[in-house]
């Protein structure tokens, strides 16, 4: 399954693919022809790669916080929010490499109570300081648990951010919303209530592997 949002991406390249592969039929020169035909491929497949969407099995708790991105956990820290949470939070930053899966999907259920999208650098993704100077979406859900607040932060090479959530929105958890076309990293934050559930540099998957849980069920 393809993402809808690599739709015109995947068709431009497409389109790209094929002239380059007609190209190649008046060209003389045996490795140019071999060039324009291998090459354009090898994009291509990369590209329905990159925007491929697959099912997730979403968990049935709702006390839970499930993993907006795919990706390797380059950050677990403590400390004092000052953004959506105000007061002692924990964070959890995920770096998505060009070959994760890369569409987003909602933590948990909740309303959507803060929104705000910042024009910024692009420095390399898993530098901590990233997620103040990049560019990047910010996203705060009011859940029956509390805060819980998500960025889209762009990279050194991704930039464009996909979102489709809008203020008041009421969302569920595990569900499409976006993605980060070409690589970089979210981040999530809640309060300190909340016990978390990976460890640095584990391997997880958007809308599937739990970040953090509640203690009130």
């Amino acid at each position: 399954m393809i993402t809808k949002y690599g739709y015109n991406t995947l068709g431009i390249i497409t389109i790209a693919v094929f002239l380059l592969i007609i190209l190649s039929f008046f060209v003389q020169n045996s490795y140019v022809k071999i060039l324009l035909i291998v090459l354009p491929v090898i994009i291509l497949l990369f590209t329905i790669n990159f925007f491929r969407d697959p099912d997730r099995v979403i968990p049935k708790e709702d006390n839970v916080v499930v993993s907006p991105a795919d990706g390797k956990v380059i950050i677990i820290k403590d400390f004092q929010d000052k953004n959506f949470i105000n007061g002692p939070a924990k964070q959890i930053s995920i770096f998505m490499s060009p070959l994760n899966v890369h569409v987003n999907r909602i933590p948990i259920n909740g309303k959507v109570t803060y929104l705000k999208y910042h024009e910024g650098d692009y420095i390399m993704a898993f530098e901590d300081k990233a997620s103040e100077r990049n560019e990047r979406s910010e996203f705060g859900i009011e859940s029956q648990y509390g805060k819980v607040f998500f960025t889209q932060v762009a990279g050194f090479v991704a930039r464009r951010i996909v979102y489709e959530i809008k203020l008041g929105d009421s969302v569920q958890i595990g569900k499409r919303f976006g993605m980060i076309k070409f690589g970089s990293r979210v981040d999530v934050i809640v309060s300190d209530q909340w016990k978390t559930k990976v460890q640095m540099n584990q391997n997880v998957k958007a809308g599937e592997t739990i970040l953090f849980e509640h203690p009130t069920r």
